[in-house]
């Protein structure tokens, strides 16, 4: 089986480090906001990988897919289109494809799930797996006690590569009994103090700008989940915005319409969740402020 590398938009292996024809899975391409950009991770990337890299297959939106449209190696979408990238990888892709001797996988559920399911010729790893992906990673619908295991887990290991990489080989055999899923459980089970500290944090949350506010201060990344703060804010608000020591995050629900790349004159990214250092906040604010007045962001006034 090909080897498999976790990696992130902001964090991809160095391509001489990747060995043969390479697969690109779930890794959207990088945006501006807080420092990273296409050009200087995405694009590096590609070009080191020159004729070895074999697809990509990605459903984050990004302004700079159209540049690859006549590309056949490119399998890009949106994710009103698809909400994970499981669905997208599909027998007919993986015999089109060919053989390929790595895979770049991003680190989280639908990342994982896609890998196990490009390693397993296009078959899902059980039958839901497709469905959970979507509704983990929309946040919309219903997961299985299986899939909800994986997420749990992740939620504090998906920076943990070796753990990933076990996981994608567990997903690929899926062995069963109680034993073969102990190390998802032991980390699952370390989820429930990081959750507790996170909705200990939401009740910071305030109204105001059109959003709500939360203000982390100093507190320590990986002691809270980010992803579920700004999800508890959206329910008090379409808009939720969680400030630490180095920056604003913004978020809304995929299927708002809600666009911040326009918002805060950002290039390329998901036009629902954004991230930009916190020298910038007065422009959030203000930004915020004009869009919940029905205004136009800052240079398209007529």
């Amino acid at each position: 089986p090909p080897r498999v590398f976790i990696a992130s938009p902001r964090k991809l292996p160095k391509p001489a480090k990747v060995p043969g024809r390479v697969a690109v899975l779930d890794i959207a391409f990088a945006a501006e906001g807080t420092g990273t950009s296409f050009e200087k991770v995405t694009a590096p990337f590609l070009q080191g990988l020159g004729d070895r890299l074999a697809v990509w297959v990605d459903h984050h939106d990004h302004a700079l897919h159209s540049r690859y449209a006549g590309d056949p190696r490119f399998v890009l979408a949106t994710k009103a289109q698809h909400g994970a990238c499981p669905e997208m990888i599909t027998p007919a892709l993986v015999a089109r494809v060919g053989e390929v001797n790595s895979v770049v996988c991003h680190g989280d559920v639908d990342g994982l799930m896609s890998a196990a399911k490009w390693i397993r010729g296009g078959v899902a790893s059980y039958p839901e797996a497709d469905d959970d992906a979507r509704a983990i990673d929309t946040r919309v619908g219903a997961v299985s006690p299986l899939g909800a295991l994986l997420d749990r887990a992740l939620r504090v290991r998906s920076r943990d590569e070796a753990f990933g990489e076990r996981a994608v080989r567990w997903l690929v055999d899926m062995p069963a009994g109680d034993a073969a899923r102990a190390f998802l459980e032991e980390a699952a089970a370390e989820y429930a103090a990081v959750e507790a500290r996170t909705a200990a944090l939401a009740t910071r949350y305030a109204l105001r700008d059109g959003a709500a506010w939360c203000d982390v201060g100093d507190e320590a990344p990986r002691g809270f989940d980010k992803t579920e703060l700004l999800l508890r804010g959206q329910r008090l608000a379409t808009v939720a915005v969680v400030l630490d020591a180095q920056n604003v995050t913004l978020a809304a629900p995929f299927d708002s319409g809600v666009n911040f790349l326009t918002l805060l004159g950002i290039d390329g990214g998901m036009p629902t969740v954004v991230s930009v250092p916190r020298s910038r906040l007065d422009d959030v604010r203000a930004a915020l402020r004009r869009a919940a007045r029905g205004l136009p962001p800052e240079g398209e006034r007529g």
